[in-house]
Formats: structure tokens, sequence, C-alpha cells
């Protein structure tokens, strides 16, 4: 079945001509054409269309995955609120407190793996060692790539430590290639590198919608 999404913006790529009005049209899960809204949905008058505020974009990536995955604690919400908080959890001290043991460890990781969808992240570097987070990860649709440098603690928004929003693009957006975008409810990259991931409203991986905004 094949999808069209659309925006105020496309950005298809680091370097490219942001296109105002442009569209992605989605077949299965590969992207099949990109350009102005108007001409694809000429070309394609049966595709399901979606519309979407702000602008398109390749998925993001984000760095130290396996420190965010497995050395940071995601409390059950709303099981585990009242006792520990909403904010993740850091430190060995306080990790040692919570008597991690691998299940629980696989289902923080879930949770986690649901607030970087949220951040419209498609794909994630690090080396994990505890089979139920690779697990967790892998089940979640993101691509595990090998680690890459960072400074400082990792954060769950890509886009923290970047010079420019096109430095957390994973890929780029063309036909043929897999389709994993993600939607950003901003006006361009500046504001989208000051914003930050949190103003996504959409992700989608394999043509799959994975997280979309309430």
């Amino acid at each position: 079945m094949l999808t069209l999404h659309t925006a105020e913006l496309l950005v298809t790529g680091p370097g490219s001509a942001p296109l105002p009005g442009g569209a992605v049209l989605v077949d299965g899960d590969r992207i099949a054409r990109t350009g102005p809204y108007e001409e694809v949905a000429a070309a394609h008058p049966h595709a399901r269309t979606r519309r979407w505020p702000g602008v398109i974009t390749p998925g993001l990536v984000v760095r130290g995955a396996d420190e965010l995955l497995e050395r940071t604690y995601y409390p059950d919400d709303p099981y585990e609120v009242t006792e520990l908080g909403a904010d993740p959890i850091r430190g060995a001290a306080a990790l040692q407190a919570l008597t991690m043991t691998e299940p629980r460890w696989g289902h923080s990781a879930r949770r986690g793996t649901q607030r970087l969808l949220a951040r419209g992240v498609v794909a994630v570097c690090g080396r994990f060692t505890i089979p139920a987070v690779r697990t967790a990860v892998s089940r979640s649709g993101l691509t595990i790539l090998p680690p890459a440098a960072y400074e400082g603690l990792p954060a769950l928004d890509p886009f923290a430590g970047r010079g420019a929003a096109a430095e957390a693009f994973h890929g780029i957006l063309e036909a043929g290639v897999p389709a994993r975008f993600a939607v950003f409810a901003v006006a361009d990259e500046a504001e989208l590198l000051e914003q930050g991931a949190t103003t996504c409203v959409a992700t989608v991986i394999g043509g799959r919608l994975l997280h979309r905004r309430r």
C-alpha cells in the first residue's frame, strides 16, 4: 500500500536544499519517491495521504545508547513513579539499590526505546552486553550501530552536543532506501536544533508509524 507523507518542509539529508511542501511516498518498507507534494500526489492519486505539521527529516541517530539503556533505569509509569519518581535513574549506587535483574533491565530498555522513538530516533550507537536489553532494542525496530564517540553524558536527545541538526540525521531520504524518517513540529532545521527532539510528532521505521504524538 502506498502512503504519502507531506509537511510544510522536507529535508532529505545533510546539505540538501529544503523543499517547501515536500512529500515522501512510501511503498511497503521502502521510499518510492520524494518531491513536491503536488507532483507526487498527481502521479499516485490512490496513495493514502498523511499530512504533518512542520518538517520531515531523516530519522535520527543517538550515541551512547548502551549507557542510556544498560546503565540507566526508566521507572515504570505509573507503578514505580510514586516511589522512584519519573526521571531516569543513573549511577552505580542508585542502580545497586534497585537490585537490577536481567528481566528488569529488559523492561526498562523497552521503556527507554519508547522515549527514543518519541524523539525521532531510528538508530542507536552502542555495544549491548545484556541479552534482554539487546532483544528489546532489536524488537523496537531501531537499527543498532557500532559505538560512536561522544563527549560528556549521553542524552536521549540526539541533538545534544551537535553543532547542526543534520549531524544527527541517519541516512538520506531518496527512492529505494528504507523508509526511516521523522517529523518535527518546527519551522526549519535551525529551530529544530534550538527546540530539540521533543518536538517530534511522528517516527516512521520500515514504513510503519512507530510513534505518533497524541
